[in-house]
C-alpha cells in the first residue's frame, strides 16, 4: 500500500518563478528503493509540487517505510542538487549538509498524510 507524505516550507516573496523552474528542471531520482545489500524495500511512486504565493509543498507517494526513503532520498544527487539550488529562495535558511540538521528540516516542515482516496479502491 502506498503513502503519502509532504514537505511544507516558505520561500522568499518575488522568488516563486525561479523556484518552479527550479523543480520542472530538476533531475529524477531512482525511483527503486534499495538497502545496502542491494534488495528492493520500496518505491518511489509520484512527486508533486504545488505553489501558492510563497508557500510550497513537496508531496511524495511511495511504498515501503519513511525511513529507507528518507535515506535513498539523502543519497541521491539530483536530490543534493535541486535541494541545494533552493537554498538561496527559502525564507528561513536550513542544514542540509549534516544527517541532524536535515532531520531538524524534515521534523519542522514535514506533514503526515491522514487520509488518501483513490476512486478506484474498493467500495469507491
Amino acid at each position: 500500500m502506498a503513502q503519502v507524505w509532504a514537505l511544507m516550507w516558505d520561500i522568499k516573496p518575488g522568488s516563486e518563478d525561479a523556484v518552479e523552474a527550479i523543480f520542472k528542471n530538476s533531475g529524477r531520482p531512482e525511483h527503486v528503493i534499495r538497502d545496502k545489500d542491494g534488495e528492493q524495500k520500496g518505491l518511489l511512486l509520484g512527486t508533486y509540487v504545488l505553489m501558492k504565493e510563497n508557500t510550497v509543498v513537496r508531496v511524495i507517494e511511495f511504498e515501503g517505510e519513511f525511513m529507507d526513503v528518507a535515506v535513498h532520498m539523502r543519497e541521491q544527487q539530483e536530490v543534493a542538487d535541486l535541494e541545494k539550488q533552493l537554498d538561496e529562495h527559502l525564507l528561513e535558511s536550513r542544514d542540509m549538509t549534516t544527517p541532524e540538521g536535515a532531520r531538524d528540516f524534515f521534523m519542522k516542515t514535514s506533514m503526515r498524510c491522514v487520509l488518501a482516496r483513490r476512486h478506484d479502491d474498493e467500495g469507491e
